[in-house]
């Protein structure tokens, strides 16, 4: 009965009437919010977490998926809310403590800070003893389970598994999952064939002494099997599962609908293919068998799937990510490529920022669609790597501004017009943030630039250890800025994948007291990662400058021989805003990194610019002195 209920809860897609469950069209969030909880008593629910993911613990989900923005109104990329009978709280971290105020109504909601609380701290305090507090299975992992179940215990609460999500419930207009085909995905482009890569799942499976691993990461099971898909805005991924056994070969678990005749050519014989429904049964049948499954990316039901089946389960991180992480030559290759197609289209956008943006006439959106149109202008651009943060003035100082119809902003004089956006290429997954001062910047803009500028140098030419964590690199881009009394609220750096994920595991630049908590995962060599430190004063601008890195060895000439150095070599080919820039406040080195960078920049994007774009690019990339 569980591996059924497994099943039917992949497949089944209601569909959904116009208006509510009580003949009410749901126009407000607040009803929105009185609706669900209508249904909680039905359901004899005293409470029901919602988190922003879908089953396959994705960051960017499909629509479908999109619960959390439908009942909140929070257009944001991280956070969850608790919904109870007369209480409700909505948990975001430091990049949206802004955002969430200005979308989610606070009359309906408190808001919570993440990591200072949490949910299951939250739960323990205000739930009532003898509760009963839903939780959606498929939407959360085993480890968040145990701490929500322990805290909910401790005063006599329960934490129970919901078969149907009560938000699908009461959501009539709800999407259904993305029908798009699979697609293969070339070799050329890849740098590795699927077969050697499963090969090498294979080998770990090995070493692990184990049957088979679970993949539930969408991007893991598009590199591993060389396919990209469309089911999630701006991520070229398919919704699927696969298990890969021992011998390399994988079970595929996807809608049929989605699959042809050249996908299954391509994926060749050792890649059997099931649809979708299949999966929960699937797990059912390991019985005695060693099966693998990440703790991070696998949700709890299929745990529960596994050990309720009498599978020997290991907790351990999918072996694609590492893999995935470290990027071949051929990858790399294609990232420089996209980097300068890219590098143009942002340089002739941030010269129409100048031109055009002075008076008024221009809004976050209409500037957002002007970088789109020169991107597409590349004839290359599959997507957007995600949606443009288009921020101007107050906005800015939102690190993960989303701007809408409704906050959509007019770009004035005397602002600072932040853009934060990236493509997605077949070759590559961009991601770049410049900043445009509209008009005359003042000193403390130029300064707290400066300091900004002068941690991204500090990374950018940062030399450590093979071996050394994100979370000890964080510091160098924060000193200037805590020299002044000043910092950020988010990680300096993500990892990106090889169009895939704009954001990508393992590795991050992060300390510990910030979004995310420390990144402890070493940063290897052939690793992508961005460098991106800001400064955001509340109300009035954001600043932040960032650029794709790749991790590669560094000879120190009389180092030691035994010992490997790394450092980062630049990607991302774009001016840095020269008024915005005071020279008094950078070192020798830092200016010659800089003039260097700029000379790199018109090296590789003069060539492929013409005109009054070229002109615009050698005036902005000229040598700065003191």
């Amino acid at each position: 009965m569980v591996a059924a209920r497994v099943a039917n809860r992949l497949i089944v897609r209601p569909t959904y009437p116009d208006i509510s469950v009580k003949g009410r069209f749901m126009s407000t969030y607040s009803d929105r919010l009185a609706a669900l909880r209508d249904q909680l008593a039905r359901d004899r629910l005293d409470g029901f977490v919602v988190p922003l993911t879908d089953e396959h613990m994705s960051e960017y989900v499909g629509a479908y998926a999109q619960r959390l923005a439908w009942l909140t109104g929070f257009q944001g990329s991280a956070g969850s809310a608790v919904v109870m009978p007369a209480e409700a709280a909505i948990f975001t971290d430091g990049r949206y403590t802004i955002q969430v105020r200005e979308q989610v109504d606070g009359s309906d909601w408190d808001y919570i800070a993440v990591p200072q609380s949490s949910v299951a701290e939250w739960l323990g305090n205000h739930a009532k003893e003898g509760a009963r507090v839903g939780y959606d299975p498929w939407l959360h992992t085993r480890a968040w389970v145990d701490e929500a179940r322990a805290a909910l215990a401790d005063i006599g609460a329960e934490l129970v598994a919901v078969d149907t999500n009560p938000v699908d419930a009461v959501w009539p207009d709800r999407p259904q999952p993305s029908k798009a085909r699979l697609v293969a995905y070339d070799e050329m482009l890849a740098g590795q064939n699927s077969a050697s890569k499963r090969a090498g799942i294979a080998d770990w499976l090995a070493g692990q002494r184990a049957d088979a691993v679970v993949l539930t990461a969408l991007d893991s099971i598009a590199w591993a099997l060389n396919v990209r898909g469309a089911d999630v805005d701006h991520t070229p991924v398919s919704l699927a599962y696969a298990i890969v056994g021992a011998d390399g070969a994988t079970d595929l678990f996807i809608d049929g609908d989605k699959i042809d005749d050249a996908v299954v050519q391509h994926l060749g014989n050792s890649v059997r293919i099931h649809d979708r429904l299949a999966f929960g049964g699937a797990l059912g049948g390991y019985a005695g068998k060693r099966v693998a499954a990440d703790p991070e990316r696998a949700v709890a039901a299929i745990f529960d799937a596994l050990d309720s089946g009498g599978a020997k389960v290991l907790a351990k991180r999918d072996p694609v990510v590492l893999a995935k992480a470290i990027k071949n030559p051929v990858e790399v290759a294609g990232h420089d490529a996209a980097s300068v197609r890219d590098g143009a289209a942002i340089t002739r956008f941030l010269r129409w920022v100048e031109e055009n943006c002075g008076d008024g006439s221009q809004t976050e959106l209409s500037a957002a669609a002007r970088l789109r149109a020169f991107r597409e202008e590349t004839g290359q651009l599959i997507d957007l790597s995600f949606d443009a943060i288009s921020a101007t003035g107050a906005h800015g100082a939102i690190p993960h501004y989303h701007v809408t119809e409704e906050s959509n902003a007019p770009i004035l004089p005397g602002q600072l017009y932040l853009i934060d956006s990236g493509g997605q290429y077949l070759d590559g997954t961009t991601d770049i943030t410049r900043v445009m001062p509209i008009g005359e910047p003042t000193g403390e803009m130029r300064d707290r630039f400066t300091r900004v500028l002068k941690g991204h140098i500090a990374i950018a030419t940062a030399i450590f250890p093979d071996g050394t964590v994100g979370g000890h690199i964080d510091s160098f881009a924060r000193r200037p800025l805590w020299e002044a009394g000043l910092d950020f609220s988010h990680g300096t750096g993500h990892g990106i994948g090889c169009y895939l994920a704009v954001h990508e595991g393992p590795q991050r630049i992060a300390a510990p007291n910030y979004p995310g908590g420390a990144a402890m995962e070493p940063i290897r060599a052939g690793m992508l990662i961005s460098n991106e430190p800001g400064y955001y004063k509340g109300g009035e601008y954001g600043i932040r400058i960032e650029n794709l890195v790749h991790v590669v060895e560094r000879t120190i000439a009389g180092g030691d021989p035994e010992r490997t150095m790394l450092g980062f070599d630049t990607l991302t080919l774009a001016p840095i805003e020269r008024t915005m820039i005071d020279p008094a406040l950078l070192t020798d080195d830092e200016l010659s990194w800089l003039n260097a960078y700029h000379a790199r920049v018109t090296e590789k994007l003069g060539p492929v610019l013409v005109g009054e774009d070229k002109a615009w690019l050698e005036s902005k990339c000229s040598r700065i002195e003191r």
